[in-house]
C-alpha cells in the first residue's frame, strides 16, 4: 500500500464514538450502501446528498427505521454536495453519483481529508486519473475505488489458492462482464426511454464497464506489485444490437430504434505485462445473454474457470487433464473475510463484505483495502480503450506507481493460509 498517513476527522478532535459517514447520491446504488453501512457496528449516516427530494427523503427514513438518527438532508442543486463536504465533519465519504461527476467529487473529498469510496468507475479520462492519483499522495487521504467483485468468495478463495502456489506462475487471464442491461440499466424497459447511461452508448466507442470484470484480475497477477501493464490494444464488433432490441421489442418506429449508437456490441481488449502474462477483457453488455464474469486465470500447474465451476490444478487432480469442481476449493480456501457461513445483503453479500473492510480500515485510520494505484489501473481501461479502437493500434498503458510497483508488495486481501 501507500506510505501515506491517513488524515481524518478523528484527527481534529472528532468527539463522536460513531463513525460518520457522507453519501452523495442516494439513489438505487447510493440506498444499497446507506442500508449495508446501517448494518456495520460503529457507523451512523450523518448526511446525505441527492439531486432529488425523493431519493434523499427515502435514504434518511431508512437511517430512522434502523434506530440511528436522521441525517442531514442536502438537497438543493447540482453543486449541493460541496456544500456538504464544507459543511459536515466527517470521517468518510461515499460516492455512488453518475459516473462524469466521481472524479470532482473525489478530488474534494480527499482534499477535505475524508476517507473517500467512489463508486465503479473512480474517473473516465486518463487525465482525471492522475490528479486523483496525485491528490491521494499529496494529502496523504485513502481513496478507493468500490469494485465490490474483488471481494467475491470466489475470486478471493482463488487469491488464496494462487497464494499459495497451486497454478503455479500465473501466464494468462480473461474477464468479462457480459450482462445484457439494454432493457433495464441503459432504457426503461416499458416504455425504452433513456436512462442516464445510455449517452454513453451514443457518443462513445469503448469498454465501458471493465472493472467487474479487471477486479480480482489485478490482485491475480500482482499488478501494481511485482508486475505492471505496459499496452491495452483494444477492438469492437459492428453496433446491431440496440437497435435490434428496440425493433424486436417497440417496432421500427421507435425513436430510439432508428438513433445510430457509436458504442459496439462487444469490444475485446488484450493487455500485456512487463513481467510476460496477458489478459483479455470483453464488454458484452449489449446482446441477449445470461450474467457472466467468464473468468479464467491459467499458469504453469493448472487453469480454473468461471464459467464452466470448474478448476483443473495438474499436481491435485485425480484424474488427468479432467476437470472438477470448483466449489470443495472454495470450501477449502475460504477467506476469512467471509468466514464459516458466508455473508449475506446485497450483490450475494459481496457489498458488506467490502464495506466492513472499508469501515475498518476507517477505524484503525489505515490504508483502504483497495489503494489509489488499482483504483486508478482499472478505471483508466475505460478511456484507453476508446482511444485504442479509434487508432485501430495498442496503446501505452500508464505507470499510476511511477516505477514503485517493482517494489511494492502484495497487500489486498492477505490471508494467514
Amino acid at each position: 500500500g501507500m506510505s501515506i498517513a491517513p488524515f481524518s476527522s478523528f484527527a481534529r478532535g472528532h468527539s463522536e464514538k460513531a463513525l460518520q459517514f457522507g453519501i452523495i447520491g442516494v439513489g438505487g446504488r447510493g440506498t444499497s450502501h446507506v442500508a449495508n453501512l446501517l448494518s456495520i457496528e460503529g457507523v451512523e449516516i450523518a448526511a446525505v446528498c441527492d439531486l432529488f427530494q425523493i431519493n434523499a427523503d427515502n435514504a434518511t427514513n431508512l437511517c430512522v427505521q434502523a434506530g440511528k438518527k436522521r441525517p442531514q438532508i442536502y438537497c438543493k442543486d447540482a453543486n449541493t454536495w460541496k456544500t456538504m463536504l464544507d459543511n459536515e465533519r466527517l470521517d468518510a465519504v461515499i460516492i455512488a453519483t453518475y459516473w462524469d461527476v466521481h472524479a470532482a467529487m473525489g478530488l474534494y473529498s480527499m482534499e477535505k481529508g475524508f476517507y473517500t469510496g467512489i463508486e465503479v468507475p473512480a474517473a473516465l479520462t486518463v487525465e482525471d486519473i492522475w490528479k486523483l492519483v496525485e491528490t491521494a499522495e499529496k494529502t496523504g487521504t485513502p481513496c478507493m475505488m468500490l469494485e465490490n467483485w474483488s471481494f467475491r468468495q470466489d475470486n478471493l478463495a482463488l487469491l488464496n489458492m494462487k497464494r499459495l502456489g497451486m497454478l503455479g506462475d500465473i501466464v494468462h487471464c480473461h474477464c468479462a462482464h457480459s450482462h445484457d442491461c439494454i432493457d433495464h440499466w441503459f432504457f426503461d424497459s416499458k416504455t425504452g426511454e433513456q436512462k442516464w447511461p445510455a449517452k454513453y452508448l451514443l457518443e462513445y466507442n469503448r469498454d465501458q464497464y471493465p472493472t467487474h470484470g479487471v477486479g480480482p484480475v489485478l490482485s491475480w497477477l500482482d499488478i501494481n506489485r511485482g508486475d505492471t501493464f505496459t499496452e491495452i490494444y483494444s477492438t469492437a464488433s459492428a453496433s446491431r444490437g440496440i437497435n435490434d432490441y428496440f425493433k424486436r421489442k417497440f417496432g421500427e418506429n421507435h425513436p430510439n430504434a432508428k438513433l445510430k449508437y457509436k458504442q459496439g456490441d462487444i469490444v475485446t481488449s488484450l493487455l500485456k505485462t512487463k513481467m510476460g502474462k496477458t489478459v483479455a477483457i470483453n464488454y458484452d453488455m449489449q446482446l441477449p445473454r445470461p450474467y457472466s464474469n467468464r473468468w479464467l486465470l491459467q499458469g504453469l500447474k493448472g487453469v480454473y474457470m468461471e464459467e464452466k465451476n470448474s478448476i483443473y490444478l495438474v499436481e491435485n487432480s485425480p484424474k488427468y487433464q479432467e476437470w472438477e469442481s470448483w466449489k470443495p476449493y472454495e470450501d477449502k480456501y475460504n477467506h476469512k473475510w467471509w468466514g464459516k457461513n458466508g455473508s449475506s445483503g446485497s450483490h450475494g453479500g459481496v457489498d458488506i463484505v467490502m464495506l466492513t473492510q472499508f469501515v475498518d480500515a476507517v477505524k484503525a485510520k489505515g490504508p483502504l483495502p483497495i489503494d489509489i494505484y488499482d483504483s486508478a489501473v482499472m478505471s483508466a481501461i475505460v478511456e484507453l480503450s476508446g482511444i485504442s479502437i479509434e487508432k485501430n493500434a495498442p496503446v501505452e498503458f500508464p505507470d499510476f506507481t511511477k516505477g514503485k510497483w517493482k517494489i511494492n508488495k502484495p497487500y489486498f486481501a492477505l490471508d494467514k493460509l
